[in-house]
Formats: structure tokens, C-alpha cells, sequence
């Protein structure tokens, strides 16, 4: 038996008649009739009983209409499945990010944008180290990942540059510095305070960057505490224990007890959010979350170079 002799079945079943079913079918009435033969041989019962102008369902035929109906949906409902994941439309998708990515506002209207468009896509979120997420592209245990350092990419993974922020400095409220003014803080100023870091195994591309700044104002930071977050460093800046450096998205948090001061420009200094995901093999879903953040980043970039 094929599904052919099934949608078959109900046609005739639901029209009453051969003919009509044959019309609705378009196909002709003879080889319908043989059709449905053919399947009443096959399964060795009777399904209709022929009436003078038409045909009615016999018992057999009652239980199978109802059985033939669900298994032409389910079919049907595989079939749009099917088209809708291989569209992108259906389906999972994992995305990772590093502790900091999320307080950027671009990190989260794309998530949000991505699931209005896509409401039937099931998205989980975790978060890990940037390494330890490129590691999870690779194994394919998440699919796309938001990260900060330019860290190698590896065999079948690329990374798609989106966007930079600048740095700020965070400093204790009660700090000497830590005054209302706009105006940008020299890096030198910190030559002498006590730096927080996060460890370079967390975040190699902003601890380098910010060592790298540090020398290049002719200073090494003298590093006190290390924290293997970015967010936990804010935590210890609170205290009252050092100074760090963090991208400028992060500056809502703790307001209360810390103070954002803006940089004067430092060559090299940025908090970039790149997006790691694999060449190949990867689903509908991902090459379409792929697509929207690299439109959205140009359209962020364009924005941003108007406003400067």
C-alpha cells in the first residue's frame, strides 16, 4: 500500500461517489475505481458498498477512514516540517556567549529580533569562557557563540567580526578620580593604582589589550586581584580593591558603587563582539542567525560612523 491509495480512499469515502472523487482528484474515473479495488484486494475486506448513485463505506471502511485521515496529516505535517527546518523556520538553535556579550544592547535586540521573526525556532542560551565556546562550536554542541578576542577560529569554525565598543574605567566611588566630569580620563592617571583583571584564560584579547594599552602609557598595570570574569572584576572594584578596565556597555551595573569614567584615545583599546559559527554543516536556523547579525552589525557600524 502507498499513500496514493490512501488519499484515494478518502476522497471517494468524503465524496460519496467515484466520479466526483475522480474530478476532485483530476484524474479518470476507470483507473480510480481500479484503484480502489486494488486496495480492498490488498487489505482482502470490503471498504464501500456500490448504491445506485454512489457509494457508501462499509464498517472496514469506517475504521480505515479514520485511521487513513491521521496518517495523510502526519505525513502532510512531516512534509511542512521538513520545508520549514530547511528554511530555517522550524528547528533548534544553541548560541553561547561570553559573560560580558549580553549587557551590550546590540547582543540583545538581535536575540529578540531573531526570535520575532522566527517564533517556531526553539533558542537556548549558555554561557561559557571564549574558548571554552569555540571549543563548543566545533563539537557542535552549540551552534553560533558571541565573543570578545580574536582568538583562532580552528579547523571548520570562522569568526565574523560585528562590532567594537570603547573601554571605560571603573573605579571606586570613594575614589580620588572617580568625579560626575565627562571629560576623558588619561590612562596614565592609573599608573599607580592597584589593577582587577579577569584571567587571561578567560578573556585573552581584553587582557592583552588592556596590558598592551597600559604600556603604551608607559606604565604596567600593577595587577592585585584576577577574577575569571569580566562582571566578577566589578565586583571587587566595588570593594574597593583596585581599578579595571570593561567595555562601556557594562557601565549600568553597581552605579552606586562604582564610577564609569570615558578614556582619553588609547591606540588598540576596544572591546570588539565577534560571532564564531561553523563553515559548514551547520543548520538552516544558524545560517540565518548568521545573516541577521552581520546585517544588523552594518547597520549598527553605518549608525555609528553617521552619529561620530
Amino acid at each position: 500500500m502507498d499513500l496514493r491509495h490512501l488519499r484515494y480512499f478518502v476522497a471517494v469515502a468524503e465524496e460519496g461517489h467515484v466520479t466526483r472523487a475522480a474530478e476532485r482528484l483530476g484524474i479518470q474515473q476507470p483507473p480510480l475505481s481500479q484503484q480502489i479495488k486494488a486496495l480492498e484486494g490488498e487489505l482482502e475486506v470490503q471498504l464501500f458498498r456500490r448504491k445506485p448513485r454512489g457509494v457508501e463505506l462499509t464498517e472496514a471502511g469506517e475504521s480505515l477512514l479514520e485511521d487513513a485521515r491521521r496518517i495523510l496529516g502526519e505525513v502532510e505535517g512531516a512534509l511542512l516540517r521538513a520545508r520549514h527546518t530547511a528554511r530555517g523556520e522550524l528547528g533548534r538553535l544553541a548560541v553561547g556567549f561570553t559573560a560580558s556579550s549580553p549587557f551590550h544592547p546590540f547582543v540583545t535586540r538581535l536575540l529578540r529580533d531573531f526570535r520575532s521573526r522566527h517564533p517556531r525556532v526553539i533558542m537556548t542560551l549558555e554561557e561559557m569562557g571564549s574558548s571554552e565556546l569555540v571549543e563548543a562550536v566545533q563539537a557542535e554542541r552549540l551552534d553560533v557563540a558571541f565573543i570578545r578576542p580574536a582568538i583562532p577560529p580552528g579547523e571548520g569554525v570562522t569568526l565574523h567580526d560585528l562590532l567594537e565598543e570603547p573601554m571605560v574605567a571603573a573605579l571606586p566611588a570613594d575614589h580620588r578620580l572617580a568625579t560626575a566630569s565627562r571629560r576623558p580620563l588619561r590612562l596614565e592617571a592609573l599608573a599607580a593604582e592597584p589593577f582587577i583583571l579577569y584571567r587571561r584564560a578567560s578573556g585573552p584579547g581584553l587582557y592583552d589589550a588592556i596590558v598592551g594599552a597600559c604600556r603604551t602609557a608607559g606604565f604596567t598595570p600593577r595587577t592585585e586581584q584576577e577574577a575569571p570574569r569580566i562582571t566578577a572584576t566589578l565586583n571587587l572594584v566595588a570593594a574597593g580593591l583596585g581599578v579595571t578596565l570593561v567595555p562601556r556597555s557594562l557601565s549600568g551595573l553597581q552605579p552606586e558603587s562604582i564610577v564609569y569614567r570615558p578614556l582619553g584615545a588609547v591606540p588598540g583599546l576596544a572591546a570588539p563582539i565577534r560571532l564564531v559559527a561553523r563553515k559548514t554543516d551547520h543548520s538552516a536556523a544558524a545560517r540565518r542567525f548568521v545573516a541577521l547579525a552581520q546585517q544588523e552589525a552594518r547597520r549598527h557600524n553605518k549608525s555609528r560612523a553617521a552619529k561620530s
